[in-house]
């Protein structure tokens, strides 16, 4: 632009040196300009011309001028861009690096635990039975032994004898995404030990025969349990969807079902799955905390009113979910998704605790009945509710009752005690 600038403003002062020449030596010029008559024609004509010459020289000047006076302005916006490039590249590379020390650390997470545990598994199915013997199940059975699993198929097909059946043959049941240690393989059944279900005969946990199917070692699954928090399904069934706005559904999962956390949004919450990746689920049917000792300690209404969800539904035994209970599980239960994990039998339950005087007794306290008049092996438990009644899970051909405790004569034959498991 200025050597454009710079040429018109020679061209200009040339053309008036040329003209002061001309006008101060005309004889000499006259042969280029004709005759002198023609003198006058030829002044206007070259004032024209000079003008023009003139004003483009201005023109290009003041656009000249703007254009310098808005460099700076360029110059530091240019510089400001060049900072906010730097900053961005520099956010991006620390990004960058966190992703993969989050990579490395998670990692080794998952190396540190196949190392301390390389038997852990995790159940893949909304709720595992486990059989005290593999491949012992009858073809009325099959529901509860496939992946997935249907609990309400299985369980309202089944008569009293059939019901019946099952007593001593099952041990216990375990949810989806809780952990085992496999501790022995018989083809396609591995015999595992359930985590948190505590018993004297295992410190690993509650032994029992499932399926292999049933189970996934998603080593992923167990950095993601570990590091994240967790949601506890507090409905006795609740669905998982497949999209976020719960038109697909999944699975339905039962009551105390723990998953991992993988974002809040708003009504619902995305959960990970030991093995079938994100689902979605109602924000409304769960609690969420960051660890275990974030629950908050129940009172004894808090466990009624957790009990009395579960009123009409059928027994079943070792059932620990809310498809089915046997007595036991259904204490345990009630006291693990509130945050307090106690013994899984009731023998052993009836051992753990503090004693509590019959007249002393508050809702939430254990009442315990045993063989012989009460003096025997102890062989059921239920729950206190005030009013000299309890609430519990009686045998395979009832459900879930409430019952004046004693006001009964068989309850109050066998009445062994009570225990208190809150402070």
């Amino acid at each position: 632009m200025a050597s454009i600038t710079l040429l018109f403003i020679g061209i200009f002062l040339a053309s008036i040196i040329y003209l002061l020449l001309w006008l101060s030596m005309p004889k000499v010029f006259l042969k280029f300009h004709g005759k002198p008559s023609k003198r006058k024609k030829f002044l206007k004509v070259y004032s024209c011309y000079l003008a023009l010459l003139l004003v483009i020289s201005i023109i290009l000047m003041v656009n000249e001028s703007e254009v310098h006076e808005n460099e700076p302005v360029v110059s530091d916006n240019q510089q400001i861009d060049k900072e906010i490039g730097s900053a961005i590249a520099k956010e991006e590379a620390e990004e960058k690096r966190k992703a993969a020390q989050a990579k490395a650390k998670e990692a080794l997470e998952k190396k540190q635990i196949e190392q301390s545990n390389p038997d852990l598994a995790f159940i893949n199915v909304a709720v595992a039975t486990l059989w005290s013997e593999p491949e012992n199940t009858r073809p009325i059975d099959s529901p509860s032994a496939e992946n997935p699993v249907d609990l309400w198929k299985w369980t309202t097909s089944m008569s009293i004898d059939q019901r019946k059946w099952l007593v001593g043959r099952l041990e216990t049941q375990a949810l989806l995404g809780q952990s085992v240690t496999i501790v022995e393989e018989s083809g396609e059944w591995a015999k595992v030990a359930v985590h948190g279900q505590l018993t004297p005969k295992s410190e690993l946990g509650y032994l029992g025969w499932m399926p292999k199917t049933q189970l996934t070692t998603s080593y992923d699954f167990a950095v993601v349990k570990e590091q994240n928090d967790f949601v506890v399904i507090m409905k006795p069934t609740s669905w998982l969807y497949v999209d976020e706005q719960l038109q697909k559904k999944f699975m339905e999962v039962s009551y105390n079902t723990r998953l991992p956390v993988i974002s809040l949004e708003g009504g619902v919450t995305r959960i990970m799955t030991p093995g079938d990746g994100e689902k979605w689920i109602l924000s409304e049917e769960v609690a969420v905390f960051q660890s275990e000792q974030d629950i908050p300690k129940p009172t004894g209404e808090t466990l009624v009113q957790a009990g009395e969800q579960f009123l009409s539904l059928p027994y079943l035994w070792a059932g620990t979910s809310g498809f089915g209970f046997d007595c036991s599980g259904f204490t345990y239960t009630i006291y693990q998704a509130n945050g307090i994990t106690i013994p899984r039998d009731s023998s052993v339950q009836a051992t753990h605790g503090s004693a509590v005087n019959k007249d002393d007794l508050q809702k939430g306290d254990l009442l315990f009945f045993a063989y012989e008049q009460g003096k025997g092996a102890v062989h059921h438990v239920g729950m206190y509710i005030g009013d000299g009644k309890m609430i519990h899970a009686p045998n395979p051909a009832s459900t879930v009752e409430m019952v004046d405790v004693f006001e009964s004569k068989h309850w109050t034959s066998e009445y062994a005690g009570a225990r208190r498991y809150l402070d």
